[in-house]
């Protein structure tokens, strides 16, 4: 195994403990030895949300976005972070992106009918985020 999936590994384990600072320094690190990979974005993406660090989200899901431009939790995942800071047109804009290429999932559909209702959740719960990631 590489340090860098190490790295990443450590970071997920953190999330999925709910430990979501302790996740971002391993997942930091792993993103410095390998910026390109997707999945390390996204696992540190989803900290960043469930530490209310919208703007660096924002900043993560891009980059997954310009890796894999058809990745569907990519764009809902960046309409969480740009709904998080009032951005809510253009989240909307990647709740019905993230909606049409994956329809099955509801949840997606979801965001857009519910974008108007005052949401005082920082990350609309883990549990929306696994069942929604790909991973």
């Amino acid at each position: 195994m590489s340090e860098t999936y190490d790295l990443y590994q450590q970071g997920r384990s953190h999330l999925q403990r709910g430990r979501a600072a302790q996740a971002t320094v391993a997942l930091e690190k792993a993103k410095r030895r390998e910026p390109e990979k997707a999945s390390i974005r996204e696992a540190l993406g989803i900290a960043y949300l469930r530490l209310q660090r919208y703007e660096e989200a924002e900043q993560e899901f891009r980059v997954m976005l310009d890796l894999s431009p058809a990745d569907h939790y990519a764009h809902y995942a960046l309409g969480r972070a740009l709904e998080k800071q009032g951005k809510q047109l253009e989240a909307n804009g990647h709740y019905k992106l993230a909606s049409s290429l994956r329809p099955q999932n509801e949840h997606y559909a979801s965001r857009i009918l519910d974008l108007d209702r005052d949401d005082d959740d920082p990350d609309d719960s883990a549990e929306a985020e696994q069942d929604a990631s790909h991973n």
